[in-house]
């Protein structure tokens, strides 16, 4: 492989991880009355905390281990602006840190868990729009071997 192609399989792996995690966020929100709001936008942060590190790996800007939101589109180039409100910012970072663990916070609504989703989908787009095809190409998989 060479040096020019890695910036983009590197993209191309945090872009798989963070369109796993909104399968599952989706997956989830189908569940309806039962459906773990609190899980689902956990997975909508992490979808969109993905989709920015896939961005920012394939421009080899360096970022810190984080799951701050807002500290990762700071890094993110002038010319690359997502919609993202400061409020939904902080609502996405919350949902990866504050709620991940027991604590003393109000529960996550199902409409909440929606808009989680509907933010992460907005990340996507946005993010997409400033990726080659390259590394959003879903990659062919092998099928499990069943021996």
């Amino acid at each position: 492989m060479s040096a020019d192609e890695i910036p983009v399989v590197l993209a191309r792996e945090w872009v798989e991880k963070a369109e796993s995690d909104l399968i599952n966020a989706v997956h989830a929100l189908k569940l309806g009355k039962h459906c773990p709001a609190d899980t689902v936008c956990f997975h909508a942060q992490q979808c969109a905390e993905k989709y920015l590190k896939a961005f920012l790996t394939f421009m080899g800007i360096a970022f810190p281990k984080t799951h701050e939101i807002e500290r990762l589109m700071k890094l993110l180039p002038q010319s690359v602006r997502l919609s993202l409100t400061s409020n939904e910012q902080d609502r996405l970072t919350a949902y990866a840190t504050v709620t991940r663990y027991p604590g003393d916070y109000i529960p996550v609504t199902l409409a909440q868990a929606r808009e989680a989703v509907k933010m992460a989908r907005r990340v996507r787009t946005e993010i997409r729009q400033h990726l080659p095809k390259e590394t959003t190409r879903q990659r062919r998989k092998e099928p499990p071997s069943l021996i």
